[in-house]
């Protein structure tokens, strides 16, 4: 095959929230039978056809970062992780929809591979006005990832879902809610499948075809993002 150009894309989130299977999933198409612990950081490559179906389009190499760890660990662990966020063209937040430790977290894994900080502080999850501009600033793009959906009670979803709605407005990120033991959640044709393309696409956009060159190589030249209050419920 010949030489594609590629992008890189971080899978950031807290230990056992389902990014392996969910990495397996879309670059394998196929369901992770016995996930393990990922060490360091795992890379696995997707195939994405920018602009798919017009006369721009353009096939490349999507490689996905598994960034192992938590975002409790020792700073010297947090310090090894920041290797992994050179030259990053998008970031894929994935939080366990069972579990709303993982989802406060992620405001933690986004600052820490925004800024590159090994051991962040003065983060505070708490009820308040919670400045989404910082968000809306940023050049990287974002998607915001929930899993284990089919774990949630039927009389439990709407009130999850609404939870998930306002971490997507923080991000200013869209999201995607699936099961990554199950295939359809991502079929051809779905909503999920449409969101993750167009991310995919906005994250080739930004790399390659962006005038502004501080965006051309990821975090590079980045503003740095100082977060005082973050509204969670």
């Amino acid at each position: 095959m010949a030489s594609l150009d590629r992008v890189k894309v971080l899978v950031l989130g807290d230990s056992g929230v389902g990014k392996s299977s969910l990495v397996h999933l879309l670059c394998q198409n196929q369901v992770l039978g016995n996930p393990s612990w990922t060490v360091g950081c795992s890379v696995d490559v997707r195939v994405q056809d920018y602009k798919e179906g017009t006369p721009e389009e353009k096939t490349y190499y999507i490689e996905l970062w598994d960034v192992g760890g938590s975002v409790g660990s020792a700073s010297s662990i947090k310090s090894t992780r920041a290797v992994f966020y050179n030259s990053v063209n998008g970031i894929m937040l994935v939080h366990d929809l069972t579990n709303k430790k993982s989802s406060q977290n992620l405001y933690r894994w986004s600052l820490e591979a925004l800024n590159k900080d090994s051991s962040p502080t003065g983060v505070i999850v708490s009820n308040g006005d919670y400045d989404r501009e910082q968000f809306a600033e940023n050049p990287v793009p974002l998607l915001l990832i929930g899993t284990k959906f089919d774990q949630i009670p039927e009389n439990k979803r709407n009130e999850v879902l609404t939870r998930t709605a306002f971490l997507s407005e923080d991000f200013n990120a869209e999201e995607i809610n699936l099961d990554c033991t199950n295939p359809r959640y991502l079929a051809a044709g779905t909503s999920n499948a449409v969101k993750l393309s167009r991310f995919f696409d906005k994250v080739i956009e930004k790399r390659y075809f962006t005038r502004d060159p501080s965006q051309m190589t990821g975090f590079t030249d980045r503003k740095r993002f100082n977060f005082k209050s973050l509204h969670y419920d």
